[in-house]
């Protein structure tokens, strides 16, 4: 499926894969910082998101924002995370009108990446068609200071933590 607009609105092409991994091509340019690493993103479309309490434990839930909603099927698909060279899959609900995300397998991918509160992903769509989506993932550490981590503050908007 040709992707035209990516969730921010500027005109991309389709959505296929740079190569069979969806990794950065050799071409592209490629930062390493401890351990992680990082590329400019290529245009196509995408969407982060800050890990919260509930992104992680105990139900490992993670929503699909909105801006990207249009794009994706209204319907359960087959979804592929890469990073570094390791693919996941999950099931991507896109049916119905309850809260379009990924299934349970997501706790998969944080556990092998390690990922913490505070810790932003960006995942970037790949490929769209009708038998599956794949996203390339990027994972910027955010460590957020251990006298918020235990605390029952940023669970939620109305107790959000504000660093000042």
């Amino acid at each position: 499926m040709d992707i035209s607009k990516s969730s921010k609105g500027k005109e991309v092409g389709n959505a296929e894969p740079e190569d069979s991994q969806s990794q950065p091509t050799s071409n592209s340019i490629v930062i390493e910082v401890g351990g992680d690493e990082f590329w400019p993103l290529s245009g196509k479309p995408y969407f982060e998101i800050i890990l919260s309490k509930t992104h992680l434990h105990p139900l490992y839930q993670i929503g699909i924002p909105s801006k990207i909603h249009s794009l994706l099927p209204s319907r359960d698909i087959p979804t592929f995370i890469s990073y570094k060279g390791k693919e996941w899959k999950m099931v991507y609900y896109g049916k119905g009108q309850h809260r379009k995300r990924f299934d349970s397998s997501w706790k998969t991918f944080v556990i092998d990446n390690n990922l913490k509160v505070g810790d932003a992903c960006v995942f970037e769509l790949t490929e769209l068609s009708e038998e599956k989506l794949k996203f390339r993932a990027q994972i910027l550490r955010g460590d957020i200071p251990s006298q918020f981590q235990d605390s029952e503050d940023g669970e939620s908007a109305d107790t959000a933590i504000f660093i000042g």
